[in-house]
């Protein structure tokens, strides 16, 4: 399996978490670790810069469908 094949592997993994839980992977949780620190890593190449092209396009739609689950204080 290519380095592409594995990228776009995990990022359906995480995708389809998301979607499923309306959440995002906790790094509590034993079974989600993995996707966790998936999602840490692609934040940390992000903001280095080395996140390019479609992949940088397809990290932003997984960011921004997580933040739409993100949880809201509601005593603000």
């Amino acid at each position: 399996m290519d380095q592409e094949t594995r990228w776009l592997t995990r990022y359906n993994e995480v995708k389809e978490f998301i979607e499923r839980e309306h959440r995002n992977p906790s790094k509590y949780v034993d079974a989600e670790r993995g996707l966790r620190n998936w999602v840490k890593q692609q934040k940390k190449l992000m903001n280095a810069g080395a996140l390019e092209g479609q992949r940088l396009m397809m990290f932003n739609e997984l960011l921004g469908l997580g933040e739409k689950y993100k949880r809201v204080n509601q005593y603000q």
